[in-house]
């Protein structure tokens, strides 16, 4: 019982991660315009999409991986 809980627990994070980096690549643009005042927005941006690959991946990897 306290395994499955655990695995559902787990899974629940996969998922948030996978969700996080998928929204961390959509706004990566309106992201650095609104929190980083320097002038060249497109390598902030890119280097937000790069990070927010790397999340969603890691979340996914932990949802296939939790059975």
């Amino acid at each position: 019982m306290l395994k499955n809980m655990i695995n559902i627990v787990v899974k629940i994070l996969g998922i948030l991660l996978v969700l996080s980096g998928v929204i961390l690549i959509y706004d990566a643009r309106n992201i650095t315009k609104k929190f980083f005042g320097f002038g060249d927005q497109n390598e902030g941006s890119s280097g937000l999409k790069i990070i927010g690959f790397i999340i969603a991946i890691v979340g996914g990897i932990i949802i296939f991986v939790v059975k």
